[in-house]
């Protein structure tokens, strides 16, 4: 499903497109070649791992064929140049770009990838100001320098880390259900984030756990940490989890003081707002010294500025010529 906010104003010039695309969602964002947005929107997630398979192929097809049609339908100009920051993006251009190109119908020469979390991190910071733990799906700090050189900690994927973000999250807390249930069976009547994760994954026997870890993709996971948090309030197990990762997303910014020197620290990310329990314990872990700030971050603006700046050179050039 497309969502559409917009500005009553059209641009004939041709437009920049910004896509932000992470584990339980993909953001959009239009902007007109002096960076001003003039419509957003949300849509399924998407991820670059999709499209080792033909079914993932279509999903990027159908969701992104979607938003083509949503922008020509809503009366703006036509897309010139675009943006994406992605997920798990490593350098896959070969296997991306044509994709997208196909589906929104924008030249293969106009289209440029990044990864998501230097479009969080160029929204809250010029470079060389800050370090941003951006924690949604996964986890992962990181640190853009004056000459544009990126520094990271985490980042590793759900297989071996992102401790602190959503999959983790969601992963720990059927862990020590059924570690629990090793112990004494039957122990997940007594706990309400065990009674409701159960419930998400279907049913009450390991069968059901298994079956739910065999078919659901990053975004179903990540997506059990609003169950957890959702219970933290009464289960303890639930509290401790949430103040473990708060812990494990603060490890990620004193890695980064530790190298890099002290900056202001933006948290940012949809596991921020699950519950007060996980900045209060990433806090508690950091010196008391530094500047933290849970910090609302807009990747999909910050792609359809940087492929704005893109189509004004290009433009430029052209103008030259």
């Amino acid at each position: 499903m497309q969502s559409l906010v917009t500005s009553p104003h059209s641009h004939q010039i041709g437009l920049a497109l910004g896509l932000d695309a992470g584990g339980t969602q993909t953001r959009w964002a239009l902007s007109t070649v002096r960076g001003a947005i003039v419509a957003e929107g949300q849509m399924p997630p998407l991820h670059p791992t999709q499209l080792s398979t033909p079914n993932g192929r279509d999903v990027w097809l159908h969701t992104l064929s979607a938003l083509a049609s949503t922008l020509m339908t809503s009366g703006h100009g036509p897309v010139k140049r675009l943006h994406a920051a992605l997920t798990g993006y490593g350098g896959q251009d070969a296997e991306l770009i044509p994709v997208i190109s196909a589906a929104l119908c924008v030249p293969a020469q106009a289209i440029s990838l990044s990864n998501d979390v230097e479009m969080a991190f160029r929204d809250l910071f010029e470079p060389g100001q800050g370090h941003l733990v951006y924690a949604g799906t996964g986890s992962i700090a990181i640190h853009l320098d004056a000459e544009g050189l990126l520094y990271r900690a985490g980042g590793l994927g759900s297989v071996l880390d992102d401790a602190g973000g959503g999959y983790w999250i969601g992963r720990e807390a059927l862990r020590r259900i059924w570690r629990a249930e090793d112990e004494e069976p039957g122990a997940w009547q007594r706990s309400s984030m065990a009674q409701a994760l159960m419930q998400r994954v279907g049913g009450t026997d390991w069968a059901h756990t298994r079956a739910f870890l065999a078919q659901a993709d990053r975004g179903a996971m990540g997506l059990l940490a609003t169950t957890v948090a959702q219970c933290a309030d009464g289960d303890a197990v639930a509290l401790d989890i949430l103040h473990e990762a708060g812990r494990e997303l603060a490890r990620l910014a004193t890695i980064l003081v530790r190298r890099l020197g002290p900056r202001p620290i933006a948290l940012a990310g949809g596991v921020w707002s699950l519950h007060p329990a996980l900045e209060e314990a990433c806090r508690a872990a950091l010196d008391p010294s530094l500047s933290v700030q849970v910090s609302e971050c807009r990747g999909h603006h910050a792609a359809a500025r940087v492929a704005a700046a893109r189509l004004a050179a290009a433009l430029g050039h052209e103008a030259r010529a």
